[in-house]
């Protein structure tokens, strides 16, 4: 308890020689540390400012941001990265509206994170009175996230953070809302009773075993399956249940495809990876395991020519088994066969123990058929990615990242844009587990600062965050933090001088630019230079390298400037489909 010293204790107030009080700022920071959460995502100011110093002061790190969203996109990526929530902590009104994008996004990718923010005081709220930033901010966080909470009273405090920690990663994990009035947090109770409400979670994300028969109707229906494929999503990377997982690919033999936060889990270079051999493998599958992903829009919804069938609704026939610890994610899009529910360390785990003894790996004709399809691919893109154009593309740029992260494979790599988020995950391969950290299920743009500071955090390893010049665009200003926190942290900015493409005119022949056209050749890297970081413009491949090469060794804040052909993207990256105009083209 932050207790111990009369004026001096973590957020308590003075009492005598020895403290007989403490408050809830105190009790805040007990709470979180009594759950082992040693780190704050945040945004000074009223009415949170005092929490944030006396957070410092009891020990936690906080790394404060310069916009609430980025703070949540930190904090978001964290809770992946480690099961447990991250925390973000904002001042009310405006800084809590900041942070709800950042809030939903976590509950869609099902990321642990609790959203805190201060409020104004209740009763001149629903009077509509007229406070400093008045809002029902509760009311409004409801249907954004997972659950959402009020605490009033200081010796609420532990049930509140108890609850809020519960809801966030049991189940399936998302976003929670914490609402703390100004009023609570200077509220002041016996330190006994104080120390008395706080609550450690035991097992707040327990295990939930699945059903033997299901488990067994799964099994049954991968043996008697003739082109089996196994289907990894962010789910499956974030169970931590990575041994299991490579033994349950290895054992059956079965092609695997990772979606793009999966990558990882096996090494893209195993011998069982189909991504090479995605537009192969998902329309010739006949049975599809999915273990930690939805059949959403990044899956086609399971349906379409992607799957086999003839038009956009058409379901191609193929038979499902889905492990997912949610019950009524089964048969959302497509039919399910054989759904196993419960966590996938758990569900894995069965699976593996019910295959027994000599379980035969699925038809050569079905594997040399993959590998066939693999090769040429891979052959294909080795000669795209062999050509040296100038001036730099996707490919020739992002053929040095690849190189780099195969030589240090223990880095992060942050990826968000359109080209630059599609051509990245086809041409960089990952090694290990959750070290690619994407838009996720929503696409959004704006997470590339905030992922990289707590990647950067979390890991203690160095970072790269490969950035469309929009995409950096929405976080840019989170340079700074980055150099304030002397954070290993690389972005490499993919500038080819607007969003999609640069070279698009006005039609008016007015003097004001295309809507989606930026500064040409804007330098970048000086926006790094001015906090004190290195900034270096490369317009060759060796020069990204070389760039590349010394961050990595130095561990320095840095930017590059990767001037690429502003011709050499498209429309929408990969989801031209979904532009209506592009429908009618």
């Amino acid at each position: 308890m932050g207790t111990v010293e009369p004026q001096v204790a973590a957020g308590g107030a003075a009492a005598g020689a020895q403290a007989q009080s403490t408050d809830g700022f105190g009790l805040v920071i007990d709470a979180l540390k009594l759950n082992g959460i040693d780190t704050i995502y945040c945004l000074p100011g009223i009415p949170v400012t005092d929490l944030i110093r006396k957070s410092q002061a009891a020990g936690l790190r906080v790394i404060a941001f310069r916009h609430e969203q980025n703070a949540g996109y930190a904090a978001s990526i964290a809770g992946f990265m480690t099961g447990k929530p991250g925390i973000c902590l904002t001042v009310s009104a405006p800084g809590f509206l900041n942070g709800l994008t950042a809030l939903a996004h976590a509950t869609t990718n099902c990321f642990p994170m609790i959203l805190v923010s201060g409020s104004s005081e209740r009763e001149v709220v629903d009077l509509q009175q007229g406070d400093y930033e008045e809002m029902d901010q509760l009311a409004i966080a409801k249907p954004l996230a997972k659950a959402a909470f009020r605490v009033l009273h200081a010796e609420d405090i532990g049930v509140g953070f108890a609850r809020a920690i519960r809801a966030a990663v049991s189940g399936r994990p998302g976003g929670v809302y914490l609402d703390l009035p100004a009023k609570l947090l200077p509220q002041a109770i016996d330190a006994a009773m104080g120390r008395n409400s706080l609550i450690k979670v035991v097992d707040p994300a327990p295990r939930q075993i699945p059903a033997p028969d299901a488990v067994k109707r799964a099994l049954d229906l991968l043996k008697g399956a003739k082109r089996p494929l196994i289907l990894l999503g962010k789910g499956a990377a974030y169970a931590q249940a990575d041994a299991d997982i490579r033994a349950l690919v290895e054992r059956t033999g079965i092609p695997y495809l990772p979606m793009s936060m999966a990558k990882g889990l096996l090494p893209d270079t195993h011998e069982l990876c189909a991504s090479a051999a995605r537009s192969f493998v998902l329309p010739e599958a006949d049975v599809v395991m999915i273990i930690g992903a939805r059949l959403n829009w990044l899956l086609s919804h399971g349906k379409g020519k992607t799957w086999g069938g003839k038009d956009a609704k058409a379901w191609g026939g193929q038979k499902f088994v889905q492990v997912d610890i949610s019950p009524q994610e089964a048969d959302s899009n497509v039919r399910i066969d054989a759904p196993v529910v419960g966590d996938i360390g758990s569900c894995v785990a069965a699976l593996l123990a019910g295959m027994g003894a000599g379980w035969a790996k699925p038809p050569a004709e079905w594997l040399a058929a993959v590998a066939e399809r693999k090769s040429r691919n891979v052959a294909k893109m080795a000669e795209t990615l062999a050509r040296n154009p100038a001036p730099m593309n996707y490919h020739s740029a992002l053929n040095v990242v690849r190189d780099i992260v195969r030589a240090n494979p223990d880095l992060c790599l942050v990826n968000e844009g359109a080209n630059a988020l599609d051509f990245t995950r086809s041409i960089v391969d990952m090694y290990q587990p959750r070290k690619r950290l994407d838009v996720g299920t929503w696409g959004v743009m704006g997470v590339g600062m905030g992922y990289s500071i707590a990647a950067a955090v979390v890991s203690g390893k160095p970072v790269i965050a490969v950035e469309g010049d929009s995409a950096f665009g929405f976080s840019g200003m989170e340079v700074e933090t980055i150099c304030r926190y002397d954070l290993p942290v690389c972005v490499v900015i993919l500038n080819n001088n607007g969003v999609y493409r640069g070279d698009e005119t006005n039609p008016t022949g007015g003097r004001d630019p295309a809507p989606l056209v930026f500064v040409k050749d804007a330098r970048y890297e000086k926006l790094m230079e001015a906090f004190g970081g290195v900034g270096v413009r490369a317009t060759t491949p060796a020069e990204l390298r070389a760039a590349l090469e010394e961050a990595i060794r130095s561990r320095r804040p840095t930017l590059v400037n990767a001037m690429i052909d502003e011709t050499a993207g498209t429309e929408s990256g990969r989801i031209t489909n979904l532009n209506p105009t592009a429908k009618k083209k």
